[in-house]
């Protein structure tokens, strides 16, 4: 399924200010508790929880072809993340690419985000890959 963006700058302030965060070398993970998870939830066609996902790249790192494909390699990496792993559902969930995100291999991506979510408790169920 399809990631449900982040639209709002409120909420990006707001997973910055009070989410809990991890860094790792090529970005940083922000998750929080997502209020709005249920109302959600019941317009879903599934009736299942989802994880609202934003993705910040600054200009800082390149040009719009370098900030897409890096934003195109976050945003495969948490899906492999989520079909590997059983992540929690109902939050609100920043990744924000660093300076060395840019040269970065998808693989290696993929794994820092799992290594986040470990950490910020978002994997429920490990399967043994």
């Amino acid at each position: 399924m399809k990631h449900i963006a982040i639209c709002e700058n409120h909420l990006f302030s707001k997973t910055y200010a009070k989410g809990s965060k991890f860094i790792c070398k090529d970005l940083v993970v922000y998750v929080l508790k997502d209020l709005k998870a249920f109302k959600l939830m019941k317009d879903n066609p599934k009736k299942a929880y989802v994880n609202r996902v934003g993705i910040t790249v600054s200009k800082k790192l390149g040009g719009a072809v370098v900030r897409n494909r890096v934003k195109r390699i976050l945003r495969e990496g948490l899906r492999q993340a989520e079909k590997d792993y059983n992540l929690k559902k109902g939050y609100l969930v920043v990744l924000v690419a660093r300076n060395s995100a840019v040269s970065a291999k998808s693989d290696i991506i993929k794994k820092e985000i799992i290594h986040a979510m470990r950490v910020l408790k978002m994997i429920n169920d490990e399967k043994n890959i």
